[in-house]
């Protein structure tokens, strides 16, 4: 078993040692001005592009990518609560090398659907089958761990006609055994790609054909990822950029208040730029709202919900400049705290730092961001609260 090592922030301090038998303290005793302290946690050889869950009994859930970025595999391990390691990591497409890294977005994302099961999509690499009629038509892949939680099934394709993928896929999974896929997808200009929807009603046993989404129409940024979530009401959020016009490149929000039956739109973040960014959205879930990140002009912004109204609060961006920052990663815990992660420095084949920066329930953030450097090419942070009084971050 490899060990994972672990870097634990006490505001501005630091200190490192080995996952395995580390144990660390909130930064102040508890009550309204205790700042949560942040643990970096370094993959090492068990992969890029972590994808963390935390579920309801406090077992944290990993996907990360290994191999070939052209062509390698997804992997899936758990932290059962209390542990200090990741363990027993399970393989999770069936067909050898059928899952892609290469341009940050594209690679896998997952749910924790109803008993807690995995729910794992990615966009298929090159080789990947099945394919679809055309010499574009990556398959669209989708797997679940088994009934008896013992290994991930065989993949599937979940395109019956929306082919020609280009950014990243997403999933989101309720507690009442709906799963929603979603992607965009569409051969004739960003302009007309469409955000499409499979939805499944038997924990992802059986999809219906796919259908669009986006009412609106406006198009969808061709390289750029989108980010799907569902929270415990079974309400469904999709991230998605717009590509209106070929240079009205919005960060818009699709949210379903129906268990993925309509959606209404909502632009969150304008942004006029005639060349697709590349960019991500994050997603996250407390008792009492979801908050959303996404990338705007080389910086960082992000919202809360409201659960019970679906409303959005007032749009609030990272503080400083420096580097663009990409690819965000968000975590809320229970007061309302919230946590961003982010890359500086990151773009095609090339890696970069990390950075991060926690906000109160209040949106104040707190101090200026923190920094660590070596993010590997095509990768990226995860973050999650860990039940204690802090935050993991994972890269």
């Amino acid at each position: 078993m490899h060990s994972l090592r672990t870097t634990v922030s006490f505001r501005h301090a630091f200190l490192t040692a080995t996952l395995v038998g580390l144990t660390f303290a909130p930064t102040s005793s508890p009550g309204a001005d205790r700042t949560p302290a942040v643990k970096i946690v370094h993959l090492g050889d068990q992969g890029i592009q972590p994808q963390v869950v935390r579920d309801s009994q406090g077992a944290v859930h990993l996907v990360t990518f290994r191999g070939d970025p052209a062509g390698g595999d997804v992997w899936y391990a758990r932290r059962e609560p209390g542990a200090n390691d990741f363990a027993d990591f399970h393989k999770v497409n069936s067909q050898s090398g059928s899952a892609i890294a290469v341009g940050s977005i594209r690679g896998a994302q997952f749910a924790l659907g109803k008993n807690g099961r995995p729910h794992v999509v990615w966009n298929g690499s090159g080789k990947a089958e099945p394919r679809g009629p055309g010499k574009n038509d990556s398959p669209l892949l989708y797997t679940r761990l088994n009934d008896a939680g013992t290994e991930f099934e065989s993949q599937l394709d979940v395109i019956g006609k929306a082919y020609v993928l280009d950014g990243g896929s997403s999933v989101a999974a309720d507690l009442e055994g709906n799963v929603h896929v979603i992607w965009h997808a569409g051969s004739s200009g960003e302009e007309n790609r469409r955000v499409w929807l499979a939805r499944s009603e038997d924990e992802g046993k059986t999809f219906s054909p796919e259908r669009s989404i986006d009412f609106k129409a406006e198009g969808a940024c061709g390289c750029c990822g989108l980010k799907a979530g569902s929270d415990q009401a079974g309400n469904v959020y999709v991230l998605f950029r717009s590509a209106r016009e070929k240079q009205n490149r919005d960060m818009t929000l699709l949210q379903s208040r129906d268990g993925g039956k309509t959606f209404s739109t909502a632009t969150l973040g304008p942004w006029s730029i005639t060349t697709c960014p590349m960019s991500s959205a994050a997603f996250a879930e407390s008792e009492k709202q979801v908050v959303i990140a996404w990338e705007t002009q080389g910086q960082i912004e992000f919202t809360r919900i409201d659960k019970q109204t679906g409303k959005p609060a007032k749009i609030v961006r990272v503080p400083g400049t420096g580097q663009p920052r990409r690819l965000p990663a968000v975590a809320v815990d229970e007061a309302g705290d919230v946590l961003l992660t982010w890359t500086e420095g990151t773009g095609w084949q090339k890696g970069g730092d990390l950075a991060w920066q926690m906000f109160r329930a209040n949106d104040r953030p707190v101090g200026k961001p923190a920094r660590e450097r070596n993010v590997p090419v095509w990768s990226f942070a995860a973050v999650w609260s860990n039940g204690s009084g802090g935050f993991e971050v994972v890269y």
